[in-house]
């Protein structure tokens, strides 16, 4: 399926409620914009919050890294 929006004369765009539904995305959320020699990909991404996070830490982790891969969304 194919969906056309239009760029607003800042830039943006309303992303169709079929994908914001089908995806899961609110408001805060992320895109990530991955350029290729083909097009551009997006990837959307949650906005996580300590408190969502908190308890799956162990003792021995480190917690700069632990953010790192919950911001790109990794699973460990």
């Amino acid at each position: 399926m194919i969906y056309k929006t239009e760029l607003s004369n800042d830039f943006q765009t309303i992303i169709p409620p079929e994908i914001r539904n089908k995806f899961k995305i609110s408001p805060g959320d992320q895109i990530e914009w991955i350029i290729s020699n083909n097009g551009v990909k997006l990837k959307f991404r949650k906005k996580v919050s300590i408190d969502e996070v908190f308890g799956i830490i162990d003792s021995e982790s480190d917690a700069v890294e632990l953010k790192r891969k919950v911001q790109r969304g990794d699973k460990f």
